[in-house]
């Protein structure tokens, strides 16, 4: 069989296939349980947390992007946006220069709380952190995924890659790390300042 870049056999695209199969679908149950454990506490589901994060790193976003960058389908992300707007989480709104979509934007109840889920990650609750920190110890990074991620911009797109990076570095530049935790740095420069003053 021949492609654009070379030759491949069927039976090297088949195995290739199946191993990102198995390790993708043992990886996300791993995932899925530490995930919902970890957002339990706020009463929310995965989806909802997801929508709650590309809503905050998207500063507003709208349906159809929430579906395309939380990789599920638009009525899956209207209807748990929904839920999150009951619970005055978010709030939809309409734009003067685009009636046609809906867009989402975190309420201040919807920040706090993802926030403070940023605040309570426990990097020793995470299975999939634990298993990578072996590969730390030896080599003094965690494992880049740049494969992966190669893979899934091919899959995905540029824009979809554009948007996983974004919320990474704003992570990267809006929060800090005070005493175990994480906050950002707007509230941890507040505190210091009235810890300073008084």
């Amino acid at each position: 069989m021949n492609t654009q870049n070379g030759q491949y056999s069927l039976k090297e695209a088949m195995l290739f296939s199946q191993r990102v199969a198995q390790l993708s679908k043992a990886l996300w149950k791993t995932i899925e349980k530490d995930w919902q454990a970890w957002i339990k506490p706020y009463d929310l589901n995965i989806n909802e947390h997801h929508i709650l994060w590309i809503a905050y790193h998207l500063k507003g976003a709208s349906i159809s992007e929430i579906a395309k960058f939380g990789v599920m389908h638009v009525s899956t992300a209207f209807n748990f946006s929904k839920k999150l707007e009951e619970r005055e989480l978010l709030q939809f709104s309409k734009k003067e220069n685009d009636k046609r979509n809906t867009y989402i934007e975190l309420t201040d109840k919807g920040e706090k709380i993802l926030l403070d889920l940023m605040e309570s990650y426990d990097p020793s609750k995470n299975s999939v952190f634990s298993g990578a920190l072996p590969m730390h110890d030896l080599y003094g990074k965690f494992p880049e995924l740049l494969d992966v991620m190669c893979v899934i911009r091919n899959i995905y797109g540029e824009d979809f890659m554009k948007i996983f990076e974004r919320s990474f570095n704003n992570i990267e530049e809006d929060f800090v790390e005070i005493d175990g935790r994480l906050s950002k740095k707007e509230e941890a420069a507040e505190i210091n300042e009235s810890v300073t003053s008084s």
